[in-house]
C-alpha cells in the first residue's frame, strides 16, 4: 500500500498529466507556446534552406559574371527568368541602362544615378525577402518567457485557491498545482530559447549575404560608370 502510495503522486507529475489537470487559461498558454515553437521551427528549416540555396545562387552568378561573357549576353540570358541575389541586382541595373541610351540618355551623371537607385531597390527587395519573418523569432525569443510566466501566475494562483478550499497544506496538495503552474514557464522558455538563437544567427547570416550583394553592386556601379565614360567620350 505504501508503494502504491508513493507511485500515484509521481504519475499525477507527468507531463501529460499536469496538462490535462491545468485550468483552461493555463492551457491555452502552453498551447499557444507549443504552437509558437513549431513554427519556429518550420521557420528556422525553411531559411536555412532558403539561405543555402541563396549562397550557392551568388556562387554560380559571380563565376559567370567574372567569367568574360559579355554583359549583354548575360542579360538576355537572364532577363526572362526569375532572378534572384546578384542576379536580380544585375538585371535592374542593365534594364535602366538600357532604357536610358535607348532614349537618348545624354547626362552621364543622372544615367550613373538611375542605376545606382535601381540597384539600391532590388538589393532592398532581396533583404526584405530573406530577412521576412525574422521578426517572428525575435517577438517570440522576447515573449515566450513572459506569456509562460502568465501561466504559471495564473497556475499559482489557482493552487493557491484549491489550497484554501482544501484547508491543507500538504505537499502532496500542493505539489500539483505548482508544477502545472511551472510546466507553463518551462514550455514558454522552451520556444523562447531556440527562437533567440535562430534569430541572431539567421540575422548573421542575412548579413553576411548583404554585404556580397552590396559588394558586387558596387563594382558593378564602377563597371558600368566606365563604360558610360567611354559612350560619352566617343560621342563627343
Amino acid at each position: 500500500m505504501e508503494n502504491l502510495a508513493l507511485a500515484e503522486p509521481s504519475a499525477q507529475l507527468s507531463i501529460w498529466a499536469l496538462f490535462w489537470q491545468a485550468g483552461w487559461v493555463v492551457k491555452l498558454v502552453m498551447l499557444g507556446l507549443l504552437g509558437a515553437s513549431v513554427w519556429t521551427w518550420a521557420i528556422v528549416v525553411d531559411k536555412i534552406v532558403a539561405y543555402g540555396r541563396m549562397r550557392a545562387a551568388l556562387n554560380r552568378f559571380e563565376q559567370i559574371f567574372w567569367s568574360g561573357q559579355s554583359l549583354e549576353e548575360l542579360y538576355r540570358t537572364l532577363s526572362d527568368r526569375k532572378t534572384t541575389g546578384m542576379g536580380a541586382i544585375f538585371v535592374a541595373a542593365m534594364r535602366e541602362w538600357k532604357k536610358s541610351f535607348e532614349k537618348g540618355a545624354k547626362a552621364p551623371l543622372g544615367l550613373q544615378t538611375r542605376i545606382d537607385k535601381a540597384m539600391d531597390l532590388a538589393l532592398t527587395r532581396e533583404m526584405e525577402r530573406l530577412e521576412g519573418r525574422l521578426g517572428f523569432l525575435a517577438t517570440i525569443g522576447s515573449a515566450a518567457p513572459f506569456i509562460g510566466l502568465f501561466g504559471t501566475v495564473v497556475g499559482i494562483m489557482t493552487s493557491f485557491q484549491a489550497i484554501a478550499g482544501s484547508k491543507s497544506t500538504n505537499l502532496a496538495v500542493v505539489a500539483p498545482g505548482i508544477a502545472e503552474a511551472l510546466l507553463a514557464t518551462a514550455i514558454g522558455l522552451l520556444a523562447a530559447i531556440p527562437a533567440v538563437i535562430a534569430y541572431n544567427k539567421l540575422s548573421s547570416d542575412a548579413s553576411k549575404i548583404a554585404v556580397r550583394m552590396e559588394g558586387f553592386a558596387d563594382e558593378f556601379s564602377a563597371i558600368l560608370s566606365r563604360q558610360i565614360d567611354e559612350k560619352v567620350a566617343a560621342k563627343a
